[in-house]
Protein backbone atom coordinates (compact mmCIF):
# COMPACT_ATOMS: atom_id res chain seq x y z
CA UNK A 1 0.00 0.00 0.00
CA UNK A 2 2.71 2.30 1.04
CA UNK A 3 4.53 1.62 -1.73
CA UNK A 4 1.81 1.78 -4.47
CA UNK A 5 1.18 5.38 -2.56
CA UNK A 6 4.88 6.54 -3.40
CA UNK A 7 4.60 5.90 -6.58
CA UNK A 8 1.35 7.72 -7.31
CA UNK A 9 2.75 10.21 -5.49
CA UNK A 10 5.99 10.54 -7.52
CA UNK A 11 4.12 10.67 -10.52
CA UNK A 12 1.87 13.07 -10.06
CA UNK A 13 4.29 15.71 -8.44
CA UNK A 14 6.56 14.79 -11.56
CA UNK A 15 4.00 15.51 -13.87
CA UNK A 16 2.80 19.06 -11.94
CA UNK A 17 6.63 19.92 -12.73
CA UNK A 18 6.33 19.02 -16.40
CA UNK A 19 9.07 16.97 -16.68
CA UNK A 20 9.34 13.54 -18.44
CA UNK A 21 10.64 10.59 -15.99
CA UNK A 22 14.20 10.62 -18.09
CA UNK A 23 14.66 14.01 -17.79
CA UNK A 24 14.43 13.93 -14.06
CA UNK A 25 16.73 10.91 -13.56
CA UNK A 26 19.85 12.26 -15.32
CA UNK A 27 18.99 15.78 -13.46
CA UNK A 28 19.31 13.81 -10.21
CA UNK A 29 22.26 12.38 -11.59
CA UNK A 30 20.80 8.39 -12.22
CA UNK A 31 20.59 5.95 -15.28
CA UNK A 32 17.49 6.90 -17.50
CA UNK A 33 15.19 4.78 -16.51
CA UNK A 34 16.12 5.48 -12.81
CA UNK A 35 12.39 7.39 -12.13
CA UNK A 36 10.39 5.00 -14.33
CA UNK A 37 11.79 2.17 -11.69
CA UNK A 38 10.65 3.45 -8.93
CA UNK A 39 6.79 4.91 -10.31
CA UNK A 40 6.29 1.49 -11.78
CA UNK A 41 6.66 0.15 -8.13
CA UNK A 42 9.84 -2.42 -9.40
CA UNK A 43 12.68 -0.14 -6.89
CA UNK A 44 12.26 2.29 -3.72
CA UNK A 45 14.97 5.07 -3.88
CA UNK A 46 17.60 5.26 -1.25
CA UNK A 47 17.23 8.16 1.08
CA UNK A 48 19.53 10.03 -0.10
CA UNK A 49 18.14 9.96 -3.10
CA UNK A 50 14.57 10.39 -1.93
CA UNK A 51 16.17 13.87 -0.77
CA UNK A 52 17.58 14.79 -3.99
CA UNK A 53 14.17 13.95 -6.08
CA UNK A 54 12.46 16.70 -3.86
CA UNK A 55 15.22 18.92 -4.06
CA UNK A 56 14.39 18.50 -7.47
CA UNK A 57 10.93 18.25 -7.18
CA UNK A 58 11.52 21.66 -5.21
CA UNK A 59 9.60 20.82 -2.13
CA UNK A 60 10.20 19.48 1.22
CA UNK A 61 10.27 15.80 2.32
CA UNK A 62 6.70 15.90 4.54
CA UNK A 63 5.21 17.76 1.30
CA UNK A 64 5.99 14.79 -0.60
CA UNK A 65 3.90 12.55 2.00
CA UNK A 66 1.10 15.09 2.33
CA UNK A 67 -0.89 13.14 0.11
CA UNK A 68 -4.00 15.62 0.33
CA UNK A 69 -2.21 18.65 -0.82
CA UNK A 70 -1.86 19.11 -4.76
CA UNK A 71 0.84 21.43 -6.09
CA UNK A 72 2.51 22.06 -3.26
CA UNK A 73 5.88 24.69 -4.39
CA UNK A 74 2.70 26.94 -5.09
CA UNK A 75 0.98 26.54 -2.20
CA UNK A 76 4.10 27.34 -0.70
CA UNK A 77 4.39 29.99 -3.11
CA UNK A 78 1.24 31.45 -2.23
CA UNK A 79 1.74 31.35 1.84
CA UNK A 80 4.37 33.23 1.33
CA UNK A 81 2.66 36.17 -0.76
CA UNK A 82 -0.25 36.01 1.44
CA UNK A 83 1.95 36.51 5.02
CA UNK A 84 3.18 39.87 3.04
CA UNK A 85 -1.08 41.21 2.86
CA UNK A 86 -2.18 43.66 4.93
CA UNK A 87 -5.37 42.47 7.47
CA UNK A 88 -7.41 44.18 5.06
CA UNK A 89 -6.27 42.22 2.02
CA UNK A 90 -5.88 38.78 4.40
CA UNK A 91 -9.03 38.78 4.58
CA UNK A 92 -10.46 39.66 1.50
CA UNK A 93 -8.56 36.36 -0.24
CA UNK A 94 -9.61 34.41 3.39
CA UNK A 95 -13.54 35.52 2.11
CA UNK A 96 -13.19 34.97 -1.47
CA UNK A 97 -11.44 31.21 -0.91
CA UNK A 98 -14.17 30.67 1.59
CA UNK A 99 -16.62 31.65 -1.40
CA UNK A 100 -14.85 29.51 -4.31
CA UNK A 101 -14.82 26.35 -1.31
CA UNK A 102 -18.82 26.59 -1.15
CA UNK A 103 -19.08 26.13 -5.05
CA UNK A 104 -16.83 23.57 -5.52
CA UNK A 105 -15.32 24.87 -9.05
Amino acid sequence: MYEESFCKRLIQLRMEKGVSARDMSLSIGQNPGYINSIESGKALPSMMNFFYICEYLEITPMDFFDFDMNHPKEMKQITRDLSRLSDSQFQNIKEIIADLAKTKL
